[in-house]
């Protein structure tokens, strides 16, 4: 049991279930009609396999950070309960199974979203954006904004201005959402990823909060 559950953490469970409510929601707002329940289950599956492979990776690649970070020097990597090698074969063989889930059973223009979101979340923000600027959670932001839209295009295989709205809902809540969260760990952060809170000051980074929280609630 304790296997089972260091690679369900490697996931990041919370994570993946917040994701999968924001695509459920994209796939019921898309029905016009009542929607049968495998309609429902089948593209969610397949975008939680894909979502929990791009975490794992995510996992991988942040392994040294998070070892040096009380938020996350629990997880499985940095605790020495799942090697890198096999972290990577899970991570790759969950990703192919939810990528072919989704061309085989719902559609190839969610597939293709779905593995565009996980390569931009697990390589682009990851590696480069996570590291390269205090801005990397805005730029980042758009894929972990696209779930709506993946649960949207399982319905209606299009991309439809309303879709890409409750993206841009997610894409402007993120960034104040998760700004609060550097402030309570600057100091995890100080160590190794340039959060706002850590470049520019926690009040530059509260007004930037208030900005963004102010703009999403009266646009």
């Amino acid at each position: 049991m304790t296997i089972v559950r260091n690679y369900y953490e490697l996931c990041k469970p919370n994570v993946v279930l917040m994701m999968l409510l924001c695509a459920l929601v994209g796939i019921v707002l898309a029905s016009e009609t009542l929607v049968p329940l495998i309609d429902i289950i089948v593209p969610l599956i397949g975008i939680g396999l894909c979502s929990g492979s791009a975490a794992a990776i995510n996992q991988i690649i942040d392994r040294e950070a998070d070892a040096e970070m009380d938020r996350t020097d629990k997880r499985p990597i940095p605790q020495g309960e799942i090697s890198v090698r096999n972290a990577s074969i899970f991570a790759l063989t969950i990703g192919l199974l939810g990528a072919a889930i989704l061309i085989f059973l719902v559609n190839s223009l969610t597939a293709i979203l779905t593995i565009l979101a996980l390569g931009g979340y697990a390589f682009i923000y990851t590696i480069y954006l996570k590291r390269a600027t205090p801005q990397n959670i805005v730029i980042g932001g758009l894929a972990g904004a696209a779930p709506p839209l993946l649960g949207w295009a399982s319905v209606t295989n299009t991309i439809e201005p309303n879709a890409l709205l409750l993206v841009l809902i997610i894409f402007i809540w993120t960034p104040p959402h998760f700004w609060a969260l550097a402030i309570y760990r600057k100091d995890d952060y100080a160590a190794k990823i340039p959060m706002l809170p850590v470049t520019h000051g926690e009040q530059y980074t509260r007004v930037h909060i208030t900005l963004y929280t102010d703009y999403f609630i009266f646009s």
